[in-house]
């Protein structure tokens, strides 16, 4: 990915957040250290459907899967197809793991790291979805070129995505509700909103699988929004 001016609150070429939280448990760190490398995604070169599983197929991408609810929900929900999940939370990567063993999942793939570097390495066009659910919202404003959902990110989803694909976003945070809808407005000409009505962006959608983080938003009291948008 082309870096941006520093300092441009409109830009990211790096995530940020953590990447180590409580100490793992052994049976964890044996599920790290045996089923991880199986499933990792390699170091380097193009990553492709047929590189990744075998054969050419549709192919989905989770910027910071949290513990890897909605992309084991929707990789059960849709065996045929590919899912590559990208978080450098390594609490998180274990959780995906545990659900990838007890679903016995062979279409999904894995990154424990940055996600952007990954999806760099998509060649355009080759994805039919993208999901960005519940980022970190970093919501003070000097924090702002924090977020995922800025104009850079947004480009190379867009690249990524082919014709007719989907790039969906959920949160619960009202400052980076605000802010995201102003960043895709920016970019109408690669994007279409599936919305017609309040309940489209209010109510989680079909075959949306709920993750922890939103399943905690709403015992706080939060209201959380749902969009999806379509590659023109």
């Amino acid at each position: 990915m082309t870096a941006n001016k520093e300092g441009d609150p409109l830009t990211l070429n790096r995530l940020y957040g953590r990447s180590k939280g409580k100490k793992l448990r052994s049976g964890q760190q044996e599920l790290l250290d045996e089923l991880y490398p199986q499933i990792a995604v390699p170091d380097d070169g193009p990553i492709t459907a047929a590189g990744l599983f075998g054969s050419d197929r549709p192919l989905h991408f989770e910027i910071g899967f949290g513990s890897g609810e909605h992309m084991a929900g929707r990789a059960d929900m849709l065996p045929d197809h590919g899912f590559i999940g990208a978080e450098p939370f390594v609490n998180g990567v274990v959780g995906a793991l545990l659900h990838v063993r007890e679903r016995t999942l062979p279409n999904v793939r894995l990154h424990m790291g940055d996600a952007l570097q990954v999806l760099d390495r998509v060649p355009d066009g080759a994805l039919s979805f993208c999901y960005l659910l519940h980022p970190d919202p970093w919501p003070k404003a000097r924090h702002a070129k924090r977020r995922m959902m800025n104009d850079g990110p947004v480009d190379l989803i867009a690249r990524k995505l082919k014709p007719g694909g989907e790039f969906r976003f959920g949160t619960d945070h009202p400052i980076y509700l605000r802010h995201a809808l102003t960043v895709m407005q920016r970019h109408t000409g690669c994007f279409e909103w599936l919305c017609d009505k309040p309940a489209d962006f209010q109510v989680r959608p079909g075959g949306w699988p709920e993750t922890r983080y939103e399943a905690k938003a709403r015992r706080q009291g939060h209201e959380v929004w749902y969009f999806r948008y379509r590659r023109r």
